[in-house]
């Protein structure tokens, strides 16, 4: 045991020397007395004086309770530690008073023991820093860290080993906490098949800032996850360690490839359709792209036109209809089944029906505009008009009868000016245009801001007054009467 001190030595110097450290500092002397306290210790410990923390360390012990970062109250504090002769470099422990529980703080101890010349123990003394703030702030730290739900791993980077890992980070990969803590980087890897990951492990090892970048993470179900990872050196208490944040870019890789396939798709269709298409920018009517079907009847070759407007395809043969569908096209943003003469490359020109709709491709606006040709059809409706003008020339070899038939048959391409138009009201006259251009009831109700059953009635009313009976009667009716513009 370390023998007693004389009575009555004088430590006058050393007081001086240490009553003005920020560290506080106590004197003990090896008979268990509280010697003397500096004004930084008896700080730390609430005190106004040195009477308050005891007199002896029997004394202390009774108005302080120590207890370590985990809340288990040490079996020898370190005032009976120094005593026994024990050196030690730091030990953290949360100090509070017996007879103030509002006084809670944590502190970092360490000891040393002065010697004689004998090389016996004269002085114990025992130098205290308060961490208080410093262990507040980390338990802000941990409580952020913990509730941020974005993913984050902290390794240290002494042996660049995992040392806390969130919830949000567990959740995305479907590790558990005891799968992470203590592995290294290389074995739980954060940087798995990242885009620079040269680069990423240089930084690691210089604990230096890691730039954000595209990696792929194995989870423990054996599948991958594509995240965004970028790495900021951090102090955890005087250890040096790196935290790791992660986006989810899962959701958003699968909607791409999602949508590659889809625009894939696209392409084969629109390639492969045999009615002339073309693809051009909503703004400005740019050509994006022609199909096959497209080149082969105007003549015009996918290479050769896209980046040009469609005026320079010279496409429309009357400026008039031309006008009517881009206005049409304004109006409504689509246009279904309008009939128009277009042109060739080599000037033939084409009666064809024309639909255009709105289309988005990789967030650019478009349209498809479909041509479909029916030169063919107009030429045999044309031929048998002609035909029948020639037999009515002559009409002494046929009755009263086949010649009303053919003149009726004649008459039904055109409507007949003198023929009085039955009195539709104008929301008939707007179902008849959207049944024309070939809306369902519910796409008109939609479109018109009515109910289904509404636009029922309108369209009961509407063929009671034209004396028909199906909706392709009202159809062709409503074409020869100027409904389908």
């Amino acid at each position: 045991m370390p023998r007693p001190l004389t009575t009555g030595v004088d430590r006058s110097q050393l007081h001086q020397i240490i009553a003005g450290l920020t560290e506080g500092v106590l004197l003990i002397e090896p008979d268990q007395r509280i010697a003397w306290a500096n004004a930084a210790a008896l700080a730390m410990h609430g005190a106004a004086d040195l009477s308050e923390l005891g007199g002896t360390v029997e004394a202390y012990r009774t108005r302080f309770t120590l207890r370590y970062r985990n809340h288990h109250v040490l079996t020898r504090t370190p005032i009976e530690r120094v005593l026994a002769g024990e050196s030690f470099d730091e030990v953290v422990v949360n100090v509070r008073r017996a007879d103030r529980p509002d006084f809670d703080v944590m502190q970092r101890i360490r000891s040393l023991v002065i010697t004689d010349a004998a090389g016996q123990p004269d002085c114990l003394v025992l130098i205290i820093a308060d961490v208080t703030a410093q262990f507040e702030a980390e338990a802000r730290f941990e409580k952020t860290f913990n509730a941020n739900p974005a993913p984050a791993v902290i390794c240290r980077l002494s042996d660049l080993r995992h040392v806390k890992v969130n919830l949000g980070f567990l959740e995305m990969t479907g590790y558990r906490s005891e799968d992470v803590l203590g592995r290294s980087v290389y074995e739980v890897d954060v940087l798995a098949d990242a885009r620079n990951r040269d680069l990423a492990i240089t930084r690691l090892h210089a604990g230096a800032t890691i730039p954000q970048m595209e990696a792929c993470l194995r989870l423990p179900d054996g599948g991958t996850r594509f995240v965004i990872v970028a790495g900021q050196p951090i102090d955890m208490g005087d250890e040096p360690c790196m935290l790791f944040t992660f986006a989810d870019l899962d959701l958003r890789k699968k909607a791409e490839t999602a949508l590659r396939h889809s625009e894939e798709r696209f392409a084969t269709a629109f390639r492969l359709t045999p009615v002339p298409t073309l693809l051009v920018q909503a703004d400005g009517l740019a050509v994006i792209g022609v199909n096959e079907a497209f080149a082969r009847v105007f003549g015009h070759a996918g290479e050769a036109v896209e980046g040009q407007g469609l005026d320079a395809l010279g496409l429309w043969s009357d400026a008039a209809q031309r006008a009517r569908f881009e206005a049409d096209l304004a109006a409504r943003g689509s246009v279904l089944g309008f009939e128009a003469c277009l042109r060739s490359r080599d000037g033939i020109e084409r009666d064809c029906l024309v639909s255009a709709e709105s289309v988005t491709i990789g967030e650019e606006a478009c349209l498809l505009a479909v041509l479909q040709d029916i030169s063919d059809r107009k030429r045999s409706e044309r031929e048998l008009f002609e035909a029948i003008e020639a037999v009515m020339a002559d009409t002494s070899w046929f009755s009263r009868g086949l010649i009303d038939k053919l003149g009726s048959l004649r008459q039904s391409g055109t409507p007949d000016a003198t023929a009085p138009r039955p009195d539709l009201t104008r929301r008939e006259g707007e179902v008849l245009r959207l049944i024309c251009r070939g809306l369902g009831d519910a796409a008109i109700a939609k479109r018109l801001g009515l109910t289904p059953n509404t636009v029922r009635n309108h369209a009961a009313a509407l063929y009671r007054k034209l004396g028909i009976h199906r909706r392709g009667e009202a159809i062709i009716w409503g074409r020869e009467n100027g409904f389908a513009v």
